[in-house]
């Protein structure tokens, strides 16, 4: 396997914000409908101590990839849309079924791949197929997209023309080197095909002319050298994947370098559309990018509140509210918690305060570079610190199956201080995972945090009880 430029492929910096560009679409009528879309509109987070901790999509994204130890199993069907619902599609169960290139399967193999996952057994066969199909896929982290668009990358490489014939963009310097690390593992056997990122740090001298046949990276980095510098020809390009686009369209300025750098692509192109979530700017701005696509969806599964047992317990103060957590300590066993702060400043204090008092506690929030949130999880999964104190960045995607416990040491609510019911799902369900009874534990010290509490008991239908803290019996009822 070749790659040029100098870079370690397990690089994991802080995610930076890429290059911003701002630059309007050449072509009209197609930056009208993108400007239609609404996609500019998300607040600029604040890096205050003392404001609301969120989640970076694209920092939460890089973390599933890495920490995912393997795929998730899903049962959920998977729903299939075409413009001709007469014309066949297949879905296969082995790779073998595929007839890819020898060196290709043994790649796949040694990646630890035994059989498709359900999205792949859909999306390959199409991605595959002759002609060229374009396709939109959307299915949640871990389920296996990377790879079968990689496949589809490295299996129409025609590796005796020294050229670029694929393009692959992603949000992020940290997301391409993901997805090159992916690509790479793969064509392992393949030493034919050569690979090159196009991210920030990769310089080349004026006049070079780029011999390898993919190029994974950012698109002001991929605009630059396609458009500006002619380092490549955009008209020979066969595949062209835009990867994580939920978070692409979230980024300002990067749906216009896409649609500039896909209206120079030709109208032979194989276009693959991959999101992890559907909503309605995502499959708009899809519909822009891909023309006649067949869109492959596989439902999320949902979580339940059905074997978590919710709870209320009112507070006076932030003192209040730590010695709620010592009595419910003192009281019950418990195999792990995860507890959360609305801000860092909070889970700094409550924290040191636990620290201090013996506990062991790990913290996870937004200012830890994605390396550092990764040795946090692995730590606490190996179970060397028995509570973990987060914000928002961890309210969804990490299933830990000795957590028996989840503290909202401050209720979720979104910008206008509205009850956030989906954080509050996200939350808890990190509890009563794998079929398992789980406790959810609210700590109310405020009207508004009790209206916020009702609010999400409203729009659950479940109860959530009161629970006296002081009475030792009731606690251990809980517990049982």
């Amino acid at each position: 396997m070749y790659w040029s430029g100098m870079f370690h492929v397990r690089v994991l910096k802080r995610v930076i914000m890429a290059k911003q560009w701002g630059q309007k679409a050449e072509e009209l009528e197609i930056s009208n409908k993108v400007a239609g879309l609404g996609l500019h509109k998300k607040p600029i987070e604040s890096t205050d101590d003392d404001t609301a901790d969120a989640a970076n999509p694209a920092e939460a994204s890089l973390l599933m990839k890495i920490i995912r130890q393997g795929l998730v199993e899903s049962k959920l069907d998977i729903e299939i849309q075409r413009k001709d619902p007469n014309s066949p599609l297949y879905s296969v169960k082995t790779f073998e079924a595929l007839h890819l290139k020898p060196n290709l399967l043994k790649g796949v193999y040694d990646m630890g791949f035994n059989a498709p996952s359900k999205i792949q057994e859909t999306a390959l066969p199409t991605l595959l197929a002759d002609p060229p199909q374009n396709m939109i896929a959307q299915s949640q982290s871990g389920t296996g997209k990377t790879a079968a668009f990689v496949l589809a990358m490295l299996s129409r490489v025609d590796p005796s023309k020294n050229y670029p014939q694929v393009l692959c963009l992603s949000p992020t310097y940290e997301l391409a080197i993901q997805t090159g690390e992916v690509a790479a593992r793969m064509a392992k056997f393949c030493p034919e095909i050569k690979l090159k990122y196009a991210v920030r740090g990769e310089e080349l001298p004026k006049g070079t002319k780029i011999t390898d046949h993919i190029l994974i990276g950012t698109p002001g980095k991929m605009l630059d050298w396609g458009v500006k510098f002619v380092m490549f020809d955009l008209t020979k390009i066969k595949v062209f994947v835009l990867d994580e686009a939920d978070i692409m369209i979230d980024r300002q300025g990067h749906q216009d370098q896409c649609v500039k750098i896909h209206k120079r692509l030709p109208t032979t192109c194989q276009m693959m559309f991959f999101s992890a979530t559907y909503t309605s700017a995502v499959m708009e701005f899809a519909e822009i990018i891909v023309p006649n696509p067949i869109i492959i969806r596989l439902l999320r599964e949902e979580e339940s509140l059905d074997n978590i047992k919710q709870y209320y317990v009112k507070c006076k103060s932030h003192e209040d509210k730590y010695r709620a957590i010592c009595n419910i300590y003192g009281v019950i066993t418990i195999g792990q918690a995860i507890i959360f702060c609305h801000t860092r400043k909070t889970a700094s204090w409550l924290s040191e305060k636990m620290s201090r008092d013996g506990h062991s506690v790990a913290v996870l929030s937004g200012e830890l570079t994605v390396e550092q949130r990764i040795a946090v999880l692995d730590r606490f999964r190996g179970g060397l610190e028995k509570v973990l104190i987060t914000t928002n960045v961890l309210s969804r995607g990490i299933d830990i199956e000795q957590v028996t416990l989840v503290v909202n040491f401050d209720m979720p609510m979104d910008l206008d201080r509205k009850a956030d019911c989906e954080s509050y799902l996200h939350r808890i369900g990190r509890t009563g995972r794998f079929g398992k009874a789980g406790i959810a534990i609210n700590l109310i010290d405020s009207q508004q945090a009790m209206e916020i509490c009702l609010e999400i008991e409203a729009h659950f239908g479940k109860k959530i009880k009161l629970l006296d803290i002081e009475d030792a019996e009731e606690i251990e009822k809980i517990g049982a």
